[in-house]
């Protein structure tokens, strides 16, 4: 037994294992249940080949491991598991706990423009919610409903009795107190409800009061403090079902969940901590004079000045913040008539609007765009690796060849995925188990499919298909425009030969049919004509925002 299954449970390696006949190809979903495997479940033989390990087992079955799957993180479905030690990003674990001084050179913070346009951007923010908590957009449009918008950038807003968005200003008849001009201390939002948003989005319309400024505290890390101070109290919070209500003309709410949770693991995982929403506990004496003094010993942790973040937002500021971490709090402020601050003890208007979202879609946005950037950072290593070779005999390198096809796509304003096709139109001579190499030996490497099929891990038909058909193209070229084959160049028309000449009139009639026909030629018309030596032609860099807005 080799050293990778030694140690691993049979009935783990094998309900992990990657083949079609256990996940469905197209979305890694398991085919079977677990009692479908036999009792005594064993290996009855494994063979290291190529990288992969391969296992056959008891009952037949044949399974096929990479060896760097034993020790990948679980990215995906058919990839390792993390430990538990490190697993659920949701805890304590997985956060970075702070300070107010912290961020004494600035709190995460990135332009709205720069967020929509940059990928690495957007990762940058929402990773800094995940692990600090909050981050701020800046110059978002200080239009209403704009906050929508943001929470939509990267996940789905959750609509409650407030509505999808609500107003943060005062009025005439409030149901909650945060429509007041009135301080608010730390706090979480919604701590009533079953299951809580964990994730809330502030965006600031007008702020000219005197006063309003916000504040933010680590709710973990006063947590964590209550655990580090006062043990017992702590086991008091994690324990005691605190009820949570919250009632109005149309509304009735209630939660019973303790004021600090942990994972089975002892790992702080969420605060509710809101004074406006508790209400009557109904315990034994003792068990309420615990709970009262480890709830006193707790929020007094909350509002040590070391621990509370204070800024003010101004119009065009979006906050994002995690809900079941961080409590967020208010000053006072002097209510006016005015959008401008008046002189002496006066005041201006000052109104957010905020919604609701949760932590779950902005996580699948993050490994979204990571795992995009890690396909854009693999074929970017392609194109400067493998790419850097001799194309075929041409005077150009393999790079050179592509990315000039792209250029020429590009400059006769083609649409995107066709100059996306352009730029990937020959990656197959790098993916397959024959080469480029071989092909000009006189072996077909069936190039277009193998780059065709590799493609649509990220990409879709819109863009593989004009790779596939691409040297179909040129055989549908060559049978239908004699002018197109007398201009192929010399290696070109060798490949020609090798790739089956041109099709037959009825091929030919039947590929013009084709629903990619069009888009194939135009790639291959690119494709013949990038092929110059010494052509100034952008880097794989530009094209890399391009192939992202196009990824799946």
């Amino acid at each position: 037994m080799s050293d990778a299954t030694a140690s691993r449970s049979p009935y783990w390696l094998r309900d992990n294992c990657p083949c079609s006949d256990c996940r469905d190809p197209r979305n890694g979903q398991k085919l079977f249940q677990i009692t479908d495997l036999p009792e005594e479940l064993r290996i009855a033989a494994e063979v290291e080949q190529d990288g992969r390990l391969e296992v056959l087992w008891s009952d037949g079955h044949r399974s096929r491991y990479p060896l760097d799957w034993f020790t990948a993180p679980a990215a995906d479905p058919t990839a390792a598991p993390v430990s538990t030690a490190a697993g659920d990003r949701r805890s304590e674990a997985g956060k970075r706990l702070w300070r107010a001084a912290d961020f004494a050179a600035g709190i995460p913070e990135a332009r709205w423009a720069d967020y929509l346009a940059d990928p690495a951007e957007q990762a940058a923010v929402l990773r800094a919610v995940q692990r600090l908590g909050f981050a701020v957009l800046r110059e978002v449009p200080t239009v209403e409903r704009q906050v929508l918008t943001v929470a939509s950038s990267f996940g789905y807003v959750r609509e409650t009795n407030y509505g999808e968005l609500f107003d943060v200003r005062i009025e005439p008849e409030p149901n909650n107190l945060a429509f007041t001009s009135v301080a608010i201390t730390p706090h979480t939002d919604n701590p009533y409800r079953d299951p809580v948003p964990t994730l809330q989005l502030l965006h600031c319309l007008e702020n000219a009061a005197v006063g309003g400024d916000s504040g933010l505290v680590d709710g973990f890390q006063a947590a964590a403090l209550l655990r580090a101070e006062a043990p017992a109290d702590f086991a008091v919070l994690t324990r005691t079902l605190v009820p949570f209500v919250f009632r109005d003309r149309h509304t009735e709410l209630r939660a019973d969940r303790p004021l600090i949770a942990t994972d089975p693991l002892g790992r702080i995982r969420e605060v509710r901590f809101n004074n406006r929403s508790i209400g009557r506990l109904q315990l034994p004496d003792a068990e309420l004079d615990a709970f009262y003094a480890a709830y006193r010993k707790f929020a007094a942790i909350t509002l040590r000045p070391e621990l509370q973040l204070e800024f003010r937002l101004g119009p065009g500021d979006c906050l994002i913040f995690d809900n079941v971490r961080l409590l967020h709090a208010r000053t006072a402020f002097e209510p006016g008539g005015t959008s401008q601050p008046l002189e002496g003890a006066g005041g201006g208007r000052r109104h957010l609007q905020g919604c609701y979202a949760d932590l779950d879609s902005l996580a699948s946005t993050v490994a979204v765009l990571d795992r995009r950037t890690a396909a854009l950072d693999e074929l970017q290593t392609l194109f400067e690796g493998e790419g850097a070779g001799e194309y075929l005999g041409e005077a150009v390198t393999q790079a050179e060849h592509m990315l000039q096809a792209a250029a020429l796509a590009q400059r006769e304003g083609a649409p995107d995925h066709l100059v996306a096709a352009a730029l990937l139109h020959d990656v197959g001579h790098f993916t397959g188990v024959v080469t480029g190499r071989q092909l000009m030996e006189g072996q077909d490497n069936r190039h277009s499919d193998t780059g065709a099929d590799w493609l649509a891990q990220w990409f879709g038909p819109e863009v593989t298909e004009p790779v596939r058909l691409h040297v179909a193209a040129k055989r549908y070229l060559c049978a239908v425009e004699p002018a197109y084959r007398a201009g192929l160049s010399e290696a070109s028309e060798y490949t020609l030969q090798v790739q089956g000449g041109p099709l037959s009139p009825e091929r030919a009639a039947a590929f013009a049919e084709l629903p990619g026909a069009a888009d194939a030629v135009a790639v291959r018309r690119w494709d013949d004509a990038a092929k110059v030596a010494d052509a100034a032609t952008p880097t794989f860099e530009h094209f890399r925002p391009l192939l992202a807005a196009l990824m799946r």
